[in-house]
């Protein structure tokens, strides 16, 4: 008899992350909420990733692991776990970062009692040593053009429908392109719903390839021309807002 899918799918991009992963497998496995298949794109690590998957999965049978055969960034290992998924609902957690129990639980009752098809949440911050060093509190609803002036969703948060938004994939760039993923829902409903419980901790890593705010500004640019074909006056009227944003983000918290 063929076994009904998952609720939800959980897409964990993994490289070079075996000092940090088996924290995030075991922070899924403590979901209160049960129904899921959790998916981990290893993308071609030269570290012992493999083997803590490998496993990791042989003892728990909602999760599985798929190799890329060459390092193709965040992008294509995320999409392949799409791909893959079974689920109704879709979610994202990076091998570095955590969830609290009770995320699956609390983001998917505040979805189907709101009739939501886009949701994320708010989150901690937290350092190498797992220490809390700051807070990210979701705003209640981001439009298409809030989020092109200020990326408020963190990608560890998000989950989406996709019996209303069908499998939607991130566009192949090597950064940004979890935004890039929220800009291309937000095209298909008016509004991400933000909720206010803290339910993940993200970490912030000294070498992680999302540090280089310099890097990071760039493939922002790049996002608004290439990817959302933004005209030039109106690529630089939401990118100022963008650089603003970071100024206070980063200097006047």
């Amino acid at each position: 008899m063929a076994t009904l899918p998952p609720l939800i799918s959980i897409i964990t991009p993994s490289y070079n992350c075996a000092v940090v992963i088996t924290k995030t497998l075991l922070s899924v496995q403590s979901q209160t909420f049960t129904d899921w298949e959790h998916i981990i794109i290893d993308d071609a690590s030269t570290d012992n990733s493999q083997a803590i998957l490998d496993a990791h999965c042989q003892l728990e049978p909602r999760a599985r692991w798929i190799g890329l055969s060459q390092n193709q960034g965040a992008a294509v290992a995320r999409n392949a776990g799409i791909d893959a998924a079974r689920g109704r609902y879709i979610a994202f957690l990076d091998s570095d970062d955590l969830w609290y129990p009770e995320k699956l639980r609390a983001q998917l009752e505040f979805m189907t009692e709101g009739n939501i098809a886009f949701s994320f949440c708010s989150y901690n911050k937290i350092n190498e040593q797992g220490e809390i060093i700051g807070t990210v509190i979701a705003p209640k609803q981001q439009r298409y053009s809030d989020l092109l002036k200020n990326n408020t969703i963190g990608c560890l948060t998000v989950m989406y429908d996709t019996k209303k938004l069908g499998k939607t994939p991130m566009p192949l760039i090597r950064k940004r392109q979890d935004l890039g993923l929220s800009l291309r829902l937000l095209k298909k409903t008016e509004y991400a719903y933000g909720m206010r419980d803290k339910l993940a901790q993200y970490r912030i890593r000294s070498n992680s390839i999302s540090s280089n705010k310099a890097s990071a500004a760039k493939f922002t640019w790049k996002l608004y021309r290439e990817v959302e074909k933004l005209p030039l006056p109106k690529a630089l009227y939401y990118f100022i807002h963008y650089a603003v944003n970071g100024i206070i983000k980063t200097y006047l918290k």
